[in-house]
C-alpha cells in the first residue's frame, strides 16, 4: 500500500476531515442531551445506541490529525503546543464547573464534597469527569499526548499497525463501564478519586484501537475511498453491531457502544470524502461545517454546562422519561429542542467572549482561553 504521508512537508487542508469533526463534535452534544425512556428500558438503550459513543469519532479524529501532522514532529515542542491548545484551555474554562462544585454541590453532584476546596481544585481537575463530565476526556488525551513518541517509533519500525486486531479486541471486550454519582457515596474520598482514575485509564486502553486507526487512516487515505465502494458491507455491519449491542444490553449481559461506532466512522469517512467536491461547491453548507468544526473544542469544553443550566431552568432530567405525562413523539421533541439549544447557547457563548477578547487585544490566541 503506496505511503501517502508527505513527511516534513506541510500538509494540506482536509476539507472532509474537517467537516467530519463538526459533526462529530454534534453527535457528542447528542449523545449528552438526547436521551430518553426509564434506565435499562429497551427505548433507551436503542436511543442510546444511536446517539452514544460519539467519543469514538473524536479519538478517531485525534489520532488522524496526529498523524496527517507528525512530519515535522518533535516531542518537546509538540507536548508544549498541547499544554498550549488543550491543557490550558481546559483548565481555564472548568471554572465554572468548580464554581457549580463548590456552590451547588447536591444539585451538581460534586463527589468530593466535604473535602477542603483547595484540596478539590487538583482532584477535579485531575479527573474532568465531576466537574465537567465530558472532560474526563483530557486526562485520557494527555496519556494519548504521553505515548505519542512511541506511537510514531512503532508506526517506523512497521510495528504498530500490525498490532490493530488485537487492539480492536481489547475494544470489544473491554467495556468502558459507567460511573454514577450515587456509587460513589458509600466510599472514601481517596477510593473515589481512584475510581475515577480507573475510568479514564480504561477508556485509555478501550479507545486505543480507534486512536491508532485514525493514524493509519491517515497515512494510507486511500483507503477511505475503498470505505465508500464497501458502503453496503459497511451499513451491514454497523446494524448488525448495533442490533446485537442492544440485545446483550437489554439482557443484562454486555454493554459497549464503541464496536458500532467503529464501522460508522468508516461509512462517515468515505461519504464525506466521496462528496467533499460537492460539499464544497456549496458555499453556505461548507461554511456552516467549517464554522462549527473550528468551534467544535469549544463546545466540548462548555455544553455540559449549559445542559446542567437548561435542565435547572426548565426542570427537566437529564434522560427524559417514556410514561403516562410524557409520549416518545413529546420526549423526542424536548431532547431535540435541548440539543439545539444547548449547541446555540455554547456557540454564542463562545463567540461573544472570543469578540471580547479579541476587542481586549486583537492579537490575543482566543483558542488559548476558550479552544476556539
Amino acid at each position: 500500500m503506496q505511503n501517502t504521508s508527505e513527511t516534513g512537508k506541510k500538509k494540506s487542508f482536509l476539507n472532509y476531515i474537517n467537516v467530519f469533526r463538526g459533526l462529530a463534535i454534534l453527535l457528542i452534544v447528542a449523545g449528552h442531551s438526547m436521551q430518553i425512556g426509564a434506565q435499562n428500558s429497551l427505548a433507551h438503550i436503542i436511543w442510546c445506541e444511536i446517539v452514544c459513543g460519539g467519543t469514538a469519532l473524536f479519538i478517531f479524529i485525534s489520532g488522524f490529525l496526529f498523524e496527517h501532522l507528525s512530519g515535522k514532529f518533535e516531542y518537546k515542542n509538540y507536548l508544549s503546543k498541547k499544554w498550549i491548545n488543550v491543557i490550558i484551555p481546559y483548565l481555564i474554562t472548568a471554572i465554572p464547573g468548580l464554581l457549580f462544585c463548590f456552590y451547588l454541590p447536591s444539585l451538581y453532584k460534586n463527589s468530593f464534597d466535604g473535602m477542603n476546596v483547595l484540596m478539590q481544585i487538583p482532584l477535579l481537575l485531575s479527573i474532568g469527569r465531576v466537574h465537567n463530565t465530558p472532560t474526563w476526556f483530557i486526562p485520557m488525551i494527555i496519556l494519548f499526548f504521553i505515548c505519542s513518541f512511541m506511537l510514531l517509533r512503532l508506526e517506523k519500525k512497521k510495528v504498530l499497525y500490525k498490532l490493530l486486531p488485537v487492539m480492536f479486541a481489547v475494544t470489544i471486550f473491554l467495556q468502558r463501564g459507567e460511573i454514577e454519582y450515587e456509587q460513589m457515596l458509600n466510599l472514601s474520598y481517596m477510593e473515589r478519586y481512584f475510581t475515577y482514575l480507573k475510568y479514564i485509564f480504561t477508556g485509555f486502553i478501550h479507545f486505543f484501537s480507534l486512536y491508532v486507526f485514525g493514524m493509519y487512516c491517515s497515512k494510507y487515505k486511500e483507503i477511505i475511498d475503498k470505505f465508500y465502494n464497501k458502503r453496503l458491507i459497511l451499513w451491514v455491519l454497523t446494524l448488525f453491531t448495533a442490533g446485537v449491542n442492544i440485545y446483550l444490553s437489554k439482557e443484562g449481559i454486555y454493554s459497549n457502544y464503541t464496536v458500532s461506532k467503529v464501522f460508522f466512522t468508516m461509512l462517515l469517512l468515505g461519504y464525506l470524502k466521496h462528496y467533499d467536491g460537492y460539499i464544497l461547491s456549496h458555499n453556505k453548507t461548507n461554511k456552516t461545517l467549517d464554522f462549527i468544526a473550528k468551534y467544535s473544542f469549544g463546545i466540548f469544553f462548555i455544553h455540559w454546562y449549559w445542559i446542567f443550566v437548561y435542565n435547572q431552568i426548565f426542570n427537566l432530567k437529564g434522560v427524559i422519561p417514556i410514561d403516562g405525562n410524557i409520549s416518545l413523539v413529546l420526549a423526542f421533541v424536548i431532547i431535540f429542542v435541548r440539543f439545539l439549544a444547548v449547541t446555540t447557547l455554547s456557540i454564542f457563548t463562545l463567540w461573544g467572549l472570543k469578540t471580547l477578547l479579541l476587542k481586549i487585544n486583537e492579537k490575543i490566541n482566543t483558542r488559548m482561553f476558550l479552544g476556539v
